[in-house]
């Protein structure tokens, strides 16, 4: 069984439209997120898992729907966009007391596919999954996943691929969009119930649109911060993909960096740069202006809110530039680290980026022999490390901080290729080795940077 408890069904029907998911031909449970789905009070027999999770049964208590929202789609304002491939079952609550939704994506069509066919392939469903469970093994707030199962059916991309559908799990799907679309159609009553919905939900401490918007900017800052620290470069941070309570959502044409640099792009829809690594900061900014302009029609006194809402966004840049310094300063194993340490932590990331080297593998290997570190002969990196020597870094905090094993990008494509010839063993492996970030594996391909021939220079969406 599964204990629903459906709270954003229970909002007015202009929020969504509902709809069952599109039963497939022949579906195949190939992940399970037994953990996950103890946590959640899942208990289903193997042929209800596969029936409810390929969209094929609606189970009892559940309350399907494909949510609405608008958005800014690459700085562009998009009025009505909405879940063009998904379909939320329902809410459980989980055993820990926290909320969770319940959605299935590439389960359909819905009235808001624009036209799409509603589906996912195996490769989208695979890098959500492997991601989204690596992301949160490393303790960054986003979205689980609980399933993978393919359909029995052929999905038309750039040719014909194998269909899947990828079971996601959030502490909702809220985004700055859902909020954007009431504004832009001057519904004034939805606008008030989504927020005390979100305040509910999201924020119990905040008593107005105000401290909303507050709460919300501060969990950004503080993701994103989260997401540098890794090298995570999302790929998409629209403000339909921007989550109110600052969880890392939508995994599309998302990547980690081998080498590094600073204005890396994965995307291949991302021709300008507008979401590279080093922008994600100022985007997420953007995306907090355009949630308190939506959030703006609430407030009584209009010229008195802009000037508050002002201030309140204006706070992401301290309150991010204290989360960044709190995270590279403990990847460099500075205890205690300040603003006197960012010179310490910029020139290590410039010798890095003048030296081609692996992010990750630039911090993990601080606790090892500096003589064969990456950066080792760079002719500023003596320097350096005479100065992160005096500043007392510990090594062993260094150790405890960086992750040695990521999902890199040529091992998820590897896993994809291997799934769509129908073999998930590599997948197995590859998700084994990221859900367990600072365990060193014993195959050494996971934490191996990739060759020349093997880099993945561009990541796709799954549309």
């Amino acid at each position: 069984m599964i204990a629903f408890d459906n709270s954003y069904a229970r909002l007015p029907d202009r929020f969504y439209a509902k709809l069952p998911a599109t039963p497939v031909r022949a579906p195949k449970l190939r992940a399970w997120n037994a953990p996950l789905a103890g946590e959640l009070g899942i208990d289903l027999s193997a042929a209800e898992r596969l029936d409810v999770f390929s969209g094929n049964a609606v189970p009892q208590g559940a309350d399907p729907l494909a949510a609405l929202y608008a958005g800014h789609q690459f700085g562009n304002w998009n009025p009505q966009l909405g879940d063009g491939r998904a379909i939320l079952l329902g809410e459980v609550i989980g055993k820990s007391g926290q909320r969770w939704d319940i959605q299935l994506k590439g389960s359909g069509p819905t009235p808001f596919s624009r036209m799409g066919d509603g589906r996912n392939w195996v490769g989208p469903a695979l890098r959500e999954y492997v991601v989204s469970e690596a992301v949160h093994a490393l303790g960054i707030p986003t979205t689980r996943a609980l399933a993978i199962t393919t359909t029995g059916e052929t999905v038309l991309r750039e040719r014909p691929l194998p269909g899947a559908v990828v079971t996601r799990v959030a502490r909702s799907h809220i985004r700055v969009g859902t909020f954007q679309v009431f504004t832009a159609r001057r519904d004034a009553a939805a606008l008030a119930a989504l927020t005390d919905h979100v305040i509910a939900r999201h924020y119990p401490e905040a008593t107005g649109p105000a401290e909303l918007l507050a709460a919300a900017v501060a969990a950004q800052a503080k993701l994103i911060a989260r997401w540098m620290g890794v090298g995570f470069i999302h790929g998409v941070m629209n403000t339909d993909n921007c989550h109110v309570a600052g969880d890392t959502i939508d995994y599309g044409p998302c990547a980690f960096m081998d080498a590094y640099d600073p204005g890396k792009v994965f995307s291949s829809i991302d021709q300008g740069g507008r979401y590279a690594y080093a922008n994600q900061p100022n985007i997420a900014a953007w995306n907090m202006a355009q949630f308190a302009t939506a959030l703006l029609p609430l407030m009584d006194n209009q010229d008195a809110a802009i000037e508050t809402f002002t201030e309140i966004v204006n706070s992401f840049a301290g309150t991010y530039q204290a989360a960044w310094i709190a995270e590279f300063g403990a990847k460099l194993g500075l205890s205690a680290p300040t603003e006197a340490d960012v010179p310490l932590i910029t020139e290590f990331l410039k010798i890095a980026a003048e030296q081609n080297a692996d992010f990750t593998l630039s911090f993990s290997t601080l606790a090892d022999d500096l003589d064969a570190h990456p950066c080792a002969t760079h002719p500023e990196f003596p320097d350096w490390r005479s100065a992160w020597q005096d500043r007392g870094a510990d090594r062993a905090l260094c150790a405890r901080t960086n992750p040695i094993v990521i999902p890199r990008n040529h091992m998820v494509e590897a896993a994809i290729a291997s799934a769509v010839d129908d073999d998930w063993t590599p997948f197995d492996s590859l998700l084994a080795a990221v859900t367990s970030p600072f365990t060193a594996p014993s195959d050494p391909r996971f934490t191996t940077p990739p060759t020349a021939n093997e880099e993945v220079r561009q990541t796709f969406c799954g549309t």
